[in-house]
């Protein structure tokens, strides 16, 4: 087995091949890809039960073990991804602001590959996939470092996306696997700079918070999701209980799945009951302050980390806020800056929350489930940033790249 040194000198140098692909060989590339884990739907979803069976085993939450699930649906929705990726424009070699200076030298900047790409994860096979095409079609090679709970899958998923490069006529190494999951690989991973141009980790607060931490190769971070839906008194309620349904249940292990309800004192005793009932409906345990505890007993008297948790579970917390001042306020308090929502039918308060709450993806009137890559017209996604340099909100081939300056002379030198 090659040491980690050896994969990434490996990935270093089978990087330049892609970074000088055109696009017509990268889209080929792709479609290759998608066409190699099609055929190889039924190895990737023996494996995948294998790890099921596993985490099963070793106790692991059904609400986690569902974001390592994979099925034909799920299957075929990573590939339509891929396919969606293929489709996209191919950002590298754009040129844009070309300016003439007084000495006639022309300048711009040219849209350019970042070079290695590391992601290190959790339990999400998809990502695997994610990663590795979005990376390929933006002009970089991918080192790859899941968690053990999905090795068995990435170890299949890797092998096929590794045969249809070889096939491409590219080094398989421009998708690199790491097949040792441990935490001092992990650790030694973080500090490969040498061969990596940027580290991007995905999954819970502690892997990203231990990322930052011990890092040497600079890091584009991913993250949590504490998200809110705020109902303004001015709400449509006919909307109300749809979006927040969709929110909190369509489906609960992901980052963008609401955790938090704001209810303007306003909302009437009825409709709130109306709201707790709905949710019940789908067993969600509520956590909610004095109001509505009073409303329903069953409730369960809120704390203040109640209001900052990321539950990625069946349960939710509930606060009534006097004024959108006072949920903004709360919202930029308790967020984790991911996704949040305002429900209402008043321009000047959609208005005002759009502008004052400080996260990547502010919405109106529509769940926050949707803050996706997919769903955004990007293909597939490398992660939703929470930070703000240098990319924020979901990822997707922009974010991957980088500027260089071009300046074109006729002799010109400096006085």
């Amino acid at each position: 087995m090659k040491t980690l040194t050896e994969l990434g000198k490996a990935c270093k140098q089978a990087s330049h091949q892609i970074m000088n692909a055109d696009r017509k060989q990268k889209d080929a590339l792709l479609n290759t890809i998608a066409k190699q884990l099609e055929q190889d739907i039924p190895a990737i979803l023996e494996a995948n039960a294998q790890d099921i069976k596993n985490a099963r085993e070793n106790g692991m939450a059904e609400g986690l073990i569902d974001r390592m699930l994979l099925n034909e649906a799920r299957m075929r929705q990573i590939i339509e991804g891929i396919r969606q990726v293929c489709a996209l424009p191919d950002p590298i070699g754009e040129i844009t602001d070309m300016h003439t200076t007084e000495n006639g030298l022309q300048i711009g900047t040219m849209r350019v590959a970042l070079g290695v790409v590391g992601m290190i994860y959790e339990a999400r096979p998809n990502v695997t996939v994610d990663a590795a095409v979005l990376s390929l079609k933006a002009g970089n090679a991918v080192m790859l470092r899941g968690s053990k709970d999905i090795l068995q899958s990435n170890l299949v998923i890797a092998g096929s996306m590794r045969r249809a490069a070889a096939a491409c006529g590219f080094s398989a190494d421009i998708i690199t696997l790491l097949a040792d999951t441990s935490r001092e690989t992990a650790t030694a991973f973080m500090k490969l700079h040498a061969y990596l141009d940027v580290l991007i980790p995905r999954g819970g607060a502690g892997l990203i918070a231990n990322t930052v931490k011990n890092a040497t190769v600079p890091v584009l971070e991913t993250g949590t999701g504490n998200c809110h839906v705020y109902v303004d008194k001015d709400a449509d309620t006919a909307k109300v209980i749809p979006i927040i349904i969709n929110a909190k249940t369509q489906r609960t292990s992901v980052c963008n799945a609401c955790e938090s309800i704001l209810l303007h004192k306003d909302i009437s005793d009825s409709f709130i009951q109306e709201l707790l009932a709905a949710l019940k409906q789908y067993h969600v345990k509520i956590h909610a302050d004095s109001r509505i505890c009073r409303l329903d007993t069953a409730c369960i008297p809120a704390t203040q980390e109640d209001y900052g948790r990321e539950y990625l579970d069946l349960e939710i917390s509930i606060k009534t806020v006097s004024s959108i001042e006072e949920a903004i306020s709360h919202i930029n308090t308790y967020s984790t800056h991911h996704s949040e929502a305002i429900l209402s039918e008043n321009y000047t308060s959609v208005k005002k929350f759009l502008k004052e709450v400080d996260s990547a993806c502010v919405y109106a009137n529509a769940s926050t489930r949707f803050s996706d890559g997919f769903e955004f017209g990007l293909g597939a996604e490398i992660g939703i940033s929470t930070q703000k340099l240098h990319a924020r909100g979901p990822m997707g081939l922009q974010a991957l790249t980088t500027k260089k300056y071009i300046i074109l002379g006729e002799g010109q030198i400096r006085p």
